[in-house]
């Protein structure tokens, strides 16, 4: 790295230090929560960098994760212990950047379906992203199946009203279906919106509808319910409550909560689990890394400090 980018990287760095500083400090912290354990660690060498994870809506005790750029198109079911139970190949489809994967409902409304967020985009050229969609596959935490594949998905492509943008953060709202990503690469997130239903013939214009008090956002999820939303960032994390009458993405104009997160390396996943009670973390890992610890942060005890 040349020594003007070293310097730049370091001004943008503090600058986003003291902006997250700043916005936070605004923030009420939560006690909703209580404080994060080690639930497990991913031991298997297929998951090598753990991108994004979501908590299964029919398979009680699975957690569905994926790895980040460079890897086939699969997805891995993992328990809440962090271990393998399988393997997804999913046909049909490539994984250029995948960096998030939720759920919620699709055409089918009786079935759950897999959201995987093909939006990564470091240096903002893509003309369009895609949003994979396939019906969540029925799987038992207590036997591990091996390899199965799924699909083909629909594919939903997506672009951006204003120019390419880097994103790792997807969101599907349970109540309305529309499909929500946030932007990564500014000091102050910018949040799109797919509205139901997503054309699969044809690429969908998305419309800017909120932005974020912070940026850089990497993950995010909306519980069961819909009533709230959760936003990772990269040194941080915040909650928003959801009026049940109003659109998702105006949550976050009222008043953030700030989440509890543990020490990861390159912590870059989050999401409510399947009761929406507590929520999960996990953090990225590479090369000679150690593998990466599913943290879980559960409901804080009724008369524990502060609560």
């Amino acid at each position: 790295m040349k020594r003007r980018d070293s310097y730049r990287l370091c001004c943008c760095l503090l600058w986003l230090g003291l902006l997250l500083t700043s916005s936070c400090a605004l923030a009420a912290k939560s006690h909703e929560f209580g404080p994060g354990r080690e639930v497990g660690i991913v031991r298997s060498e297929l998951i090598r960098e753990a991108s994004g994870i979501v908590a299964s809506r029919q398979n009680p005790g699975v957690l569905w994760v994926h790895n980040d750029s460079g890897d086939s198109a699969r997805i891995f079911a993992i328990d809440e212990k962090a271990r393998l139970l399988g393997v997804c190949d999913i046909r049909g489809t490539t994984a250029r950047d995948w960096e998030d994967i939720a759920i919620g409902p699709g055409p089918d409304p009786n079935r759950p379906y897999l959201y995987i967020g093909d939006i990564g985009d470091n240096r903002a050229r893509r003309p369009e992203i895609t949003v994979y969609r396939l019906a969540e596959p029925r799987v038992d935490v207590k036997s591990r199946f091996g390899q199965m594949v799924l699909g083909p998905p629909d594919a939903i492509r997506l672009t951006y009203p204003d120019g390419p943008r880097d994103a790792e953060t997807l969101l599907v709202d349970p109540l309305t279906r529309d499909i929500v990503i946030i932007s990564k690469r500014e000091f102050f997130s910018r949040v799109y919106r797919a509205a139901w239903p997503q054309s699969t013939a044809q690429a969908t214009r998305m419309e800017r509808v909120a932005t974020l008090p912070w940026g850089f956002a990497v993950a995010g999820d909306v519980s069961p319910d819909g009533r709230r939303v959760i936003v990772r960032g990269m040194f941080n994390a915040s909650l928003w409550v959801r009026s049940p009458d109003r659109p998702l993405w105006e949550a976050f104009a009222g008043e953030q909560v700030r989440l509890p997160l543990m020490s990861e390396p390159q912590g870059e996943g989050i999401c409510f689990d399947a009761r929406g009670t507590g929520y999960y973390t996990i953090g990225e890992t590479a090369g000679q890394m150690a593998a990466p610890p599913l943290h879980y942060f559960g409901p804080a005890e009724p008369n524990a400090p502060g609560s």
